[in-house]
């Protein structure tokens, strides 16, 4: 069983960056395919990107792709996303994922990952 613990999120102007992290715990997932996902107000959980075992092949949202960047540090057990020039629309709960699946370029569905964590919020004022 893997848990995971999200942290970083807060309330920026547009413009500003955050940064993201997500520490497992339980187990390693240096071999697990780790991904965030948000979800604003009223709507569905929305995929933002997620990265391979390696960290050599991510894949990202187009609502997201040049802003955001995602990373891992498998010594740390650690997933980030580093969010710059945040717009009010990536306002939502931002949450971690890992899945024991190959890495695949194109977007993910939530049911493609068995852990999750609580999730931190991001809100961005205009």
């Amino acid at each position: 069983q893997v848990q995971l613990v999200e942290s970083g999120g807060g309330l920026v102007q547009a413009g500003d960056s955050l940064r993201l992290s997500c520490a497992a715990s339980g187990r390693p997932v240096s071999r697990y395919t780790l991904a965030w996902f948000r979800q604003a107000p009223g709507k569905e959980h929305e995929f933002v990107a997620d990265i391979s075992w390696s960290g050599t092949s991510t894949t990202y949202a187009d609502s997201v792709k040049g802003r955001f960047t995602i990373s891992r540090d498998n010594a740390k057990n650690t997933v980030y996303l580093q969010m710059n020039i945040l717009k009010p629309e990536d306002t939502a709960i931002y949450y971690c994922a890992s899945g024991r699946i190959p890495f695949r370029f194109g977007e993910r569905d939530i049911t493609d990952f068995g852990s999750w964590g609580q999730g931190t919020q991001v809100t961005v004022s205009s």
